[in-house]
């Protein structure tokens, strides 16, 4: 078990930006307040056992043991949260939507 859970600045503004988009889009408030809700409640869950959650498929490419959870509001899966475990805190460094490209080394700064 993982003491910490961390958001990076990037992580935090994603969700932001996302949940915005839910509310703009379904005109509805409650539904982009349920889909943070859920979000928000898996990400803490990560501090259980994150290593249980595969590798992300860019792993390998990026050089880095980074894993991933999906999330999606209803049956669909439409985000991941990508993520490090660094001693005993988890770090999420990320949201991408499905659709979108794979992370790259140089989105994480880390060339």
């Amino acid at each position: 078990m993982n003491d910490r859970l961390s958001l990076s600045p990037e992580t935090t503004s994603l969700l932001a930006e996302i949940t915005e988009w839910y509310r703009f889009t379904s005109g509805d408030t409650s539904v982009a307040d349920k889909w943070f809700t859920g979000f928000e409640r898996l990400l803490e869950s990560l501090i259980q056992h994150p290593d249980r959650h595969p590798l992300a498929r860019e792993a390998d490419e990026i050089g880095i043991e980074l894993r991933e959870v999906h999330y999606g509001s209803g049956r669909r899966l439409t985000h991941r949260a990508l993520f490090v475990i660094e001693g005993d805190v988890v770090e999420v460094l990320t949201i991408r939507h499905h659709a979108q490209q794979d992370l790259t080394r140089e989105e994480l700064s880390l060339d």
